[in-house]
C-alpha cells in the first residue's frame, strides 16, 4: 500500500461507527450484509450509516454490490491485509515475530 491509501484507511477508521460497522463487516466475511441489517445490529440511523460507508467505500475497505432491491456490504480483506502488512512491514528488524511478540515463536 502507497502511504495516501494507508493514511485514508486510518482516517476512515478512526471514527466509533465506522470502526464498529468495519468489525462488524470483518466478522460477517465475504457475503457480507445489507446496509439495512447493519444499521439494525450496530444501531445507526440509516443517513448517519449511509454518510459511514461512503467514507470507509472511499478509503476502500469496503466493498458494495446491489443484490434485487439491496446493497450489500463486506470489508475486503486484501486491503485490510494490505494496511496490516503495511503498518508491521519492519516490525523486529525482520525477525519473525511470535504470539508475544519479536523472536521465534
Amino acid at each position: 500500500m502507497e502511504t495516501k491509501e494507508v493514511l485514508a484507511a486510518l482516517s476512515a477508521i478512526a471514527q466509533e461507527s465506522r470502526l464498529a460497522v468495519f468489525r462488524l463487516l470483518v466478522q460477517v466475511g465475504p457475503d457480507g450484509m445489507a446496509a439495512t441489517k447493519i444499521a439494525e445490529q450496530l444501531d445507526i440511523a440509516p443517513s448517519s450509516l449511509s454518510f459511514h460507508l461512503k467514507e470507509l467505500t472511499h478509503a476502500k475497505l469496503i466493498t458494495s454490490r446491489s443484490e434485487g432491491r439491496f446493497v450489500i456490504y463486506a470489508a475486503d480483506v486484501t486491503v485490510m491485509n494490505g494496511l496490516i502488512g503495511y503498518l508491521t512491514e519492519n516490525c523486529c528488524g525482520g525477525v519473525p515475530c511470535g504470539p508475544s511478540g519479536c523472536g521465534p515463536c
